[in-house]
């Protein structure tokens, strides 16, 4: 992939370092929290630790054939950095455009590369967290201690991804590969390819090495929703014409986009059925009503998973071209030569590609301790998705589901500057979150409820994620559009927050 250079990592040293903020992760949403922190904070002394050696997080990870975005850069871009760019962007354009923002804003000084986080405790006696970390393939350890930590590091293990263990996987001859780790050696040309999953990944990968491979074919266990349209927005391209100035572009389509979105996500809740109509239509109009009827007919409403965007319908263009196909069953076992199926069939391949989804990771595994005595945040209840109950001086960016990830980066991000600084003005050093009297006899639920939304990634390891609670304080509530409000207007001075 050709990327832009890494930036060249600050320099470190073996004696413990102190920070007051300390930034896990140099992805969209480290790097977008350290450039707010920077312009609202400048008299903050922070540093951002990434385990990979350059920044991008997740597109840097994938690698796998045609990686792309899944929904549209004007909202998943910063709000303060123009997308002059298609809606639908690659990864090299999206490393692109965070390497325009480090340099633009200097963040690069505060970045250390390759830098993996093994263990965080928090000493009550010092109001700190101490970070211990390996740097480096010599794994030198580092020191840090920081009075806050600010995580942004995603939601799962970007080492490996989720891959189930199906009978007689070791009898299969070909080669089984998973996206997250894509290989540079594999060669496709003439092989015959199963790519098994039906999410946002199979869909990329499938059109992009239709022309490549003798044939590729997308085995799913359930079909899923997918929405169609032109890789780029005529509102933009208009706008453009008029030489409006690309910032004000970028605010009016945002704008556009937002609204767009909060329409058809109440619609998908008002009339299921009416829009489950509507994206099953399009794709019969291209591949025809019985293919869709059988492939691309989910059993659920509209927005229970996510709903990827299919750009210029190249998945199903190339389904309608012969190149690629889709088959809906259930593996009983592999075999030497491919994949036999439970309804008697036999698929055959040379090379299967597992596009099966997440490991999901609880805060980067990394080891925390709160006074010496292990952290175990399944038994925390969240504030708004953002920080935890008993864990002080610390938050996390958890992103949408339903919106674009950064628009909560922006929004965690806002009220952690202004957390900090009203913990400045108070003269404290530290804030727990906290039940309040009237939260004691609240019932504790799961992370999220299962019956709004509930991807495979999500539903394996529930048990893992904090509670929430039935009250709006207590929950991370996937409606950016009310939250864009809410979290703005939180009172600092809620009971919920404890100082000390």
């Amino acid at each position: 992939m050709n990327v832009i250079a890494p930036i060249r990592e600050a320099a470190s040293s073996h004696a413990t370092e102190h920070f007051d903020v300390l930034i896990v992760g140099a992805g969209i949403s480290g790097i977008g929290s350290a450039y707010q922190l920077a312009r609202q904070m400048p008299d903050t002394r922070f540093v951002i630790l990434e385990s990979q050696d350059s920044f991008g997080g997740t597109w840097r990870t994938h690698r796998y054939p045609g990686i792309r975005s899944d929904s549209d850069l004007h909202t998943f871009g910063y709000s303060f950095k123009p997308w002059v760019g298609p809606p639908i962007a690659t990864a090299d354009e999206i490393l692109k455009y965070m390497g325009d923002v480090i340099e633009e804003n200097d963040l690069g000084r505060h970045i250390r590369y390759g830098h993996r986080i093994v263990s965080a405790s928090w000493s009550s006696a010092t109001n700190l967290w101490t970070v211990h970390a390996v740097k480096g393939e010599a794994q030198e350890p580092v020191t840090i201690t920081a009075n806050f930590l600010w995580m942004c590091q995603g939601y799962y293990r970007h080492s490996k991804g989720y891959t189930p263990e199906w009978p007689d996987m070791a009898k299969f001859k070909g080669r089984i590969v998973h996206p997250q780790v894509w290989p540079d050696d594999i060669d496709l040309t003439g092989k015959q390819v199963v790519v098994i999953g039906s999410g946002a990944t199979a869909a990329t990968i499938l059109p992009s090495i239709a022309g490549k491979c003798a044939h590729v074919t997308m085995l799913q266990r359930s079909p899923t929703y997918f929405r169609i349209g032109r890789n780029a927005i005529e509102l933009a391209e208009e706008l453009r014409r008029l030489q409006v100035k690309e910032e004000w572009i970028h605010e009016i389509v945002r704008r556009k986009i937002l609204f767009e979105q909060d329409w058809f996500t109440k619609r998908c809740l008002t009339e299921p059925e009416q829009v489950k109509k509507e994206l099953i239509g399009q794709i019969s109009a291209i591949v025809g009503a019985d293919y869709a009827a059988r492939h691309f007919t989910p059993s659920y409403r509209p927005w229970r998973q996510r709903i990827a965007f299919v750009p210029d319908a190249d998945l199903f263009e190339g389904i309608k071209s012969g190149k690629a196909s889709v088959v809906t069953d259930e593996i009983e076992r592999f075999t030497e030569g491919g994949i036999k199926l439970k309804s008697g069939d036999e698929l055959k391949a040379d090379i299967i590609v597992t596009a099966t989804g997440f490991d999901l990771c609880v805060l980067g595994d990394i080891a925390f301790t709160i006074d010496g005595k292990p952290l175990d945040f399944g038994d925390t209840v969240t504030y708004r998705g953002m920080m935890f109950t008993g864990v002080p001086n610390l938050a996390w960016v958890f992103g949408y589901f339903r919106a674009s990830w950064t628009l909560r980066t922006d929004l965690v991000a806002e009220f952690v500057c202004r957390l900090l600084a009203h913990m400045k003005a108070k003269g404290v050093q530290k804030v727990t979150p906290a039940l309040r009297p009237e939260d004691h006899n609240m019932p504790l639920l799961p992370w999220i409820d299962q019956e709004n939304f509930n991807p495979g990634y999500m539903m394996r390891n529930m048990h893992l994620l904090p509670k929430r609670g039935d009250k709006p304080e207590w929950q991370h509530s996937q409606d950016y559009w009310s939250e864009k409000d809410q979290i703005p207007a939180i009172d600092l001075d809620d009971p919920a927050f404890v100082y000390g």
